[in-house]
């Protein structure tokens, strides 16, 4: 994670990509700014799916496959798509990750570990 942290502070920066650190008001438009970028690679994702799902439903209906050949060559076929929009995502929670000058490595092995142990955690 620290290596992709270190490689995308570069990237962003060569692309001139970065957050604004200006002042409050550029910091909080570049921020909402790359929110809004964010979700819609979120969206994207989702979009993705559907696809897979449209495809699968197509794939059993005029192909006559069973749901699992059908969803499993749908899969294969939508993957390269969806782990492009995976890696956008990536891209920006880690300008988040970068502009805050978190370590997102240890980040996440501590919500990991507080989801592990919590009391509520679905069953």
């Amino acid at each position: 994670m620290k290596e992709i942290q270190a490689y995308l502070k570069e990237y962003q920066k060569e692309m001139n990509w970065e957050i604004s650190n200006e002042n409050y008001n550029e910091s909080k438009l570049s921020i909402l700014n790359n929110y809004m970028l964010l979700t819609t690679e979120v969206s994207e994702i989702a979009e993705e799916f559907r696809a897979i799902f449209n495809r699968t439903a197509h794939l059993v209906k005029e192909e006559n496959m069973s749901e699992e050949e059908a969803f499993a060559l749908a899969k294969e076929g939508y993957k390269q798509n969806i782990g492009k929009e995976i890696a956008d995502c990536i891209a920006y929670l880690v300008k988040f990750a970068n502009y805050l000058e978190l370590d997102l490595e240890e980040s996440f092995y501590e919500k990991m570990n507080e989801v592990k142990v919590r009391v509520n955690k679905d069953i």
